[in-house]
């Protein structure tokens, strides 16, 4: 998961809280919601998270409060991530989270 990409249309930065066991995350979002969040099987096997890593959700059209995770940043994305106009928001989840 090393090509970068910023959220698209359904998709919201988050930044991970707690990892809660059986591949779901609790995960603060950059509308200020806590949602847990489920690992999809095709990346449970290549996607470690830990506390504070930065991910895109794909939020769940019939439940908001809940989504799939769908893209880690490495630490080196986040300054490309800056430059592309969501600086504001991981300040705000620096706050948040």
């Amino acid at each position: 998961m090393s090509e970068f990409r910023v959220p698209g249309e359904g998709e919201i930065l988050c930044k991970v809280l707690e990892l809660l066991g059986d591949n779901r995350v609790k995960v603060v979002c950059q509308d200020g919601e806590v949602r847990v969040t489920r690992i999809p099987g095709r990346y449970r096997k290549r996607l470690w998270l830990k506390t504070g890593d930065y991910v895109i959700v794909a939020v769940w059209d019939f439940d908001p409060k809940k989504g799939d995770i769908v893209h880690k940043y490495d630490k080196r994305d986040l300054d490309e991530l800056r430059r592309s106009g969501y600086a504001e928001a991981i300040d705000n989840l620096e706050r948040l989270g």
